[in-house]
């Protein structure tokens, strides 16, 4: 098989994620490329050199610009904080690399439309990691909807809480809390995990074309982790905000990290004239399904299990009834990326996708700022 060489920026949590998916995909899934795991590079040398012994990558570097000039990687994975997303996005598509970037896609829409001029421009294959679309149980939820069995739908629901930054004495800034730092997240909560909430609402459910919204930072003032020095929060620590669908139908989103008592719960529920579907991360082989139209002694909600090999992308693992999780849905992401380079057919969330995003959380933030009701950019070439 043709080689398909790789090289990693970033040896964090997602850097993690993504070099399992690159080892395991091929062991499921049917490639027409084989992977090779050629380059991690990252800003700490003895720690990327422990990060490509484990996940067994060939060769390591400090300098990203050196990994893009190299003839030998094929595919540049940016697994790093969001402040670097379109410097380096932008020279690896001018050197004709392909593109897999960590979400949010950027730190705002100007970086990204740039990003996305780049990539079109050199007409290289690029995607976005916003894997919650490939867990099985979210992508038959897709199935349901675009069949019609949910028929007209009128509200979309969605929600993320976590409670890791209650504690005032949390940092802000350095290698393990840069989400807390704006001028490396970008945002808070709203680039972080609404921004997950909207690429599935957008993906299930279409268009957003307007929000209004408000925003909240509980803890005004932390410590730099790498200063020491007491500076000013400036990313929100939770967010909430109502939409109109372009298809008519009304949501509310609510994201925050001071929900104490959840780590990462997600949920979706989804309410249409004829049934209404709900799932739950915390349970997340499974889908909640109501259907309307069945016989009045036995309609209800029913829990399906979502392991069988008629089901999404779960012929290619266990036997039925065993399921699987979270780091899968980084597995099928890695598999429909490599598929589309062989069919022709480029597997989405796409950095034009990710900027539709980013369109829906600029408009968040700046209807929180004004507290007005303001409309959504379209992402749709021109």
């Amino acid at each position: 098989m043709k080689p398909l060489n790789i090289g990693v920026i970033g040896y964090g949590f997602m850097g993690r994620a993504h070099s399992n998916a690159f080892r395991k995909v091929g062991n499921f899934f049917p490639l027409d490329r084989k992977l090779v795991l050629k380059a991690a590079c990252g800003r700490d040398a003895a720690k990327t050199k422990a990060f490509a012994d484990t996940w067994g990558y060939e060769s390591t570097t400090s300098d990203w610009k050196e990994l893009i000039a190299r003839d030998d990687i094929d595919l540049i994975d940016i697994a790093a904080p969001n402040n670097v997303h379109a410097e380096i996005a932008i020279a690896a598509a001018k050197g004709g690399k392909m593109i897999l970037c960590e979400k949010p896609l950027a730190m705002n829409p100007a970086e990204a439309v740039k990003m996305v001029a780049a990539v079109e421009k050199a007409k290289v294959a690029n995607m976005v990691w916003y894997n919650y679309r490939r867990i099985p149980a979210v992508t038959l939820a897709k199935e349901l909807i675009d069949a019609g069995r949910l028929g007209k739908i009128f509200h979309y629901r969605a929600k993320f809480l976590q409670d890791w930054t209650i504690n005032a004495d949390v940092p802000q800034g350095g290698a393990g809390t840069w989400r807390l730092d704006a001028s490396v997240a970008g945002s808070g909560v709203t680039g972080d995990l609404l921004a997950h909430c909207i690429d599935t609402a957008l993906w299930l459910n279409g268009g957003i074309d307007s929000v209004t919204a408000m925003t909240e930072t509980f803890v005004k003032e932390r410590k730099h982790a790498l200063s020491g020095k007491k500076q000013k929060v400036l990313i929100d620590d939770a967010s909430a905000f109502l939409a109109r669908f372009s298809n008519g139908s009304l949501a509310t989103f609510e994201a925050t990290r001071y929900a104490r008592g959840h780590k990462a719960l997600y949920t979706f529920e989804i309410n249409g004239e004829h049934g209404s579907l709900c799932w739950d991360l915390h349970d997340l082989h499974r889908l909640q399904f109501f259907d309307h139209r069945d016989a009045g002694n036995v309609r209800g909600w029913r829990s399906i299990h979502v392991s069988d090999g008629d089901q999404p992308y779960m012929k290619h693992w266990w036997v039925p009834g065993l399921q699987i999780g979270y780091e899968h849905s980084f597995v099928h992401q890695v598999a429909d990326f490599v598929a589309g380079l062989s069919n022709g057919q480029p597997a989405a969330p796409t950095f034009r996708d990710g900027l539709a995003t980013d369109y829906v959380t600029d408009a968040v933030l700046k209807s929180a700022k004004s507290r007005r009701w303001q409309n959504v950019k379209s992402a749709r070439s021109k």
